[in-house]
C-alpha cells in the first residue's frame, strides 16, 4: 500500500489537534510502561503495523522486556503482568472493540481497585488517542520503514 494522503500537510490543523492530545498525555501521571502497553495492545487489535513497530521500539527504550511485548496478545494467561496492568489492558481491549460489549462494569471496578479517577480518565484518553492514531495511520497508508 502506498501512502494515500499526508494528513500533516493536507490537514495540518487536524494533525496538530492529535499532537495536542499527545502533549496532554505526556503531561499526565500515566507511566511509560502503561502508555506503551496500551499503545501496543490497541495497535495489535487494530492491526496497525506502523504503530506496532513504533510503540514496541518505544517500549524497549523505556525498559520493557521482549517477553512482555511478545506475550501481550495472551496477557490474560500470562502472570508477567500486574493486576493493575491487566485492568488497563482489559480497558484497552473493551474500548478498542467497543461495539462488542462496551466497557463493562467489571472492568471499571477492577480499574478502581488500582487507580484513582484521574488516572483512569487519563488512561481512557490514552486509549482513545491510540485508536485515533491507528485509524489515521491505516487510512492514510503509513508504511513501516
Amino acid at each position: 500500500m502506498e501512502t494515500r494522503v499526508n494528513i500533516s500537510k493536507t490537514a495540518p490543523g487536524a494533525y496538530q489537534a492529535f499532537v495536542g492530545i499527545e502533549n496532554y498525555i505526556a503531561s499526565t501521571e500515566l507511566t511509560a510502561t502503561h502508555k506503551e502497553l496500551i499503545k501496543i495492545r490497541a495497535s495489535q487489535i487494530n492491526q496497525c503495523a506502523f504503530c506496532i513497530n513504533m510503540h514496541t521500539a518505544e517500549a524497549l527504550k523505556h525498559g520493557e522486556t521482549n517477553q512482555r511485548i511478545f506475550m501481550l496478545n495472551a496477557w490474560r494467561e500470562a502472570d508477567i503482568y500486574s493486576d493493575a496492568e491487566k485492568a488497563l489492558l482489559a480497558l484497552t481491549e473493551e474500548m478498542t472493540m467497543i461495539s462488542e460489549k462496551h466497557v463493562t462494569d467489571a472492568t471499571y471496578d477492577e480499574l478502581r481497585k488500582h487507580f484513582d479517577d484521574k488516572y483512569i480518565a487519563d488512561a481512557i484518553v490514552m486509549v482513545i488517542a491510540i485508536n485515533a492514531w491507528n485509524r489515521l495511520a491505516i487510512s492514510s497508508g503509513w508504511r513501516v520503514g
